[in-house]
């Protein structure tokens, strides 16, 4: 695969998009993931009373990111996923509670190894980069 998700199939790129099922995989993905923060105490604060536009927006841009359409951008311009995200008090929990919830949703997929390998490590790589506050404020100095 290349760094835009797509491999090389007799000279035609295939995007992980198309090799996954296109959208009703990232639908499931989506929905799985939710289906953890509607009842994590940690994150479901962060999020609004009703999760379905939060969830159509993280289905949109993962479907954009991993070569589907590009119906994100056009309803909402450039990601810029750290500015989003900067109201919100992400630390180390934060990061990984979303994780295990983003862990339970790849694994749901039952994709073959080296593409639920590349999807995680994608996810991963953006938990960590969300990350803006560095320490914890359970835990008093």
């Amino acid at each position: 695969m290349n760094p835009a998700g797509e491999s090389e199939s007799r000279g035609e790129a295939v995007t992980l998009y198309d090799a996954v099922g296109g959208e009703p995989t990232f639908r499931k993905l989506v929905d799985e993931f939710y289906a953890g923060i509607a009842t994590d105490p940690l994150l479901r604060p962060m999020y609004p009373e009703d999760l379905g536009p939060a969830a159509d927006r993280m289905r949109l841009f993962l479907m954009q990111y991993w070569g589907g359409p590009n119906t994100y951008s056009a309803q909402r311009g450039h990601p810029r996923l750290r500015m989003r995200h900067a109201p919100f008090r992400i630390g180390g929990a934060e990061r990984d509670a979303w994780l295990r919830h983003m862990r339970r949703a790849v694994d749901s997929l039952d994709l073959p190894a080296a593409t639920a390998t590349e999807l995680w490590n994608y996810l991963e790589r953006a938990a960590y980069f969300m990350v803006n506050a560095m320490e914890d404020p359970a835990v008093s100095g």
